[in-house]
């Protein structure tokens, strides 16, 4: 009786937590450079079940012997296996401001890559962002930044120091101040994007924290920076809508399951083998 209380209890989990992630995407449609997020549903093992009985044979001991015959197999729910970023380009906005630095890739020499901006954290571990909203911090020592701090590198792997915000930056990522050039913006490249996991505040980082290398100079890779626009969310706000509204259906058919043997339970424990 509990193997099925068991199974549905899994279902019911599982799509709790796909609901969460659908929630979470729909939260950041309009987050700049936000990933989507996709689990991914696993059912687990199969059991096989068996049927135990004793037969006895024709002989004047009466010998008895178990035998085992198979029943069928049994499914024992589902799970999340994992979380994964949806890498995939968002839509350009044009903001004409001029910290604004969109990353726009074109050829890759595998689908799995991918591009990213590189910055410094606070503990100068290797991160990556696609959330191309810079800002220029003026009042300070002027270096260009990301929204929460953390240093945009130039490809010298050094924070870039401007004076004002009349800059320019070219496709490549050649920054241009009082026409001289002071830096290159450095792009990343991932080979397989399975390594990379997100960090918080729009910022990745690699599963072994080693840095990834440089894009510049790869003939496999092509790219362009846009100055003046941003990257939009890859979230699809009306699909992430459909798929909510199946994972809180199944999340109900799961709970309907539970609560029929939640009264099973209760008649098998105080109606049946009552004594009158």
């Amino acid at each position: 009786m509990f193997k099925g209380f068991y199974t549905a209890a899994a279902g019911m989990l599982s799509q709790q937590r796909q609901t969460d992630l659908l929630t979470n995407n729909i939260a950041n449609a309009n987050t700049l450079g936000f990933k989507a997020d996709q689990g991914t549903l696993k059912a687990f093992p199969d059991m096989l079940l068996q049927r135990m009985e004793s037969e006895d044979l024709p002989t004047d001991r009466s010998i008895s012997v178990q035998n085992k015959k198979e029943i069928g197999t049994i499914n024992t729910g589902v799970y999340m296996q994992e979380t994964v970023p949806n890498f995939t380009q968002g839509d350009l906005q044009q903001t004409s401001q001029s910290t604004d630095i969109a990353l726009m890739e074109q050829n890759m020499p595998t689908k799995e890559g991918g591009l990213f901006f590189v910055v410094q954290s606070p503990d100068n571990t290797p991160q990556y962002t696609r959330n191309s909203n810079f800002t220029l911090d003026l009042d300070q020592q002027g270096f260009l930044t990301t929204s929460t701090g953390a240093y945009v590198l130039n490809t010298n792997n050094q924070p870039i120091q401007l004076k004002s915000e009349n800059f320019t930056v070219d496709s490549q990522g050649n920054v241009t101040e009082n026409n001289q050039q002071v830096a290159q913006i450095d792009i990343a490249y991932a080979s397989d994007l399975q390594t990379i996991k997100k960090a918080g505040n729009g910022l990745y980082e690699t599963l072994n924290n080693q840095p990834l290398p440089s894009a510049r100079n790869n003939p496999g890779i092509s790219y362009q920076l846009k100055q003046g626009f941003v990257e939009r969310s890859n979230v699809d706000a009306a699909q992430s809508m459909t798929d909510l509204l199946t994972a809180y259906r199944a999340f109900e058919a799961n709970q309907k399951i539970m609560q029929a043997y939640d009264r099973s339970m209760d008649k098998a424990a105080n109606e049946i083998g009552r004594v009158r």
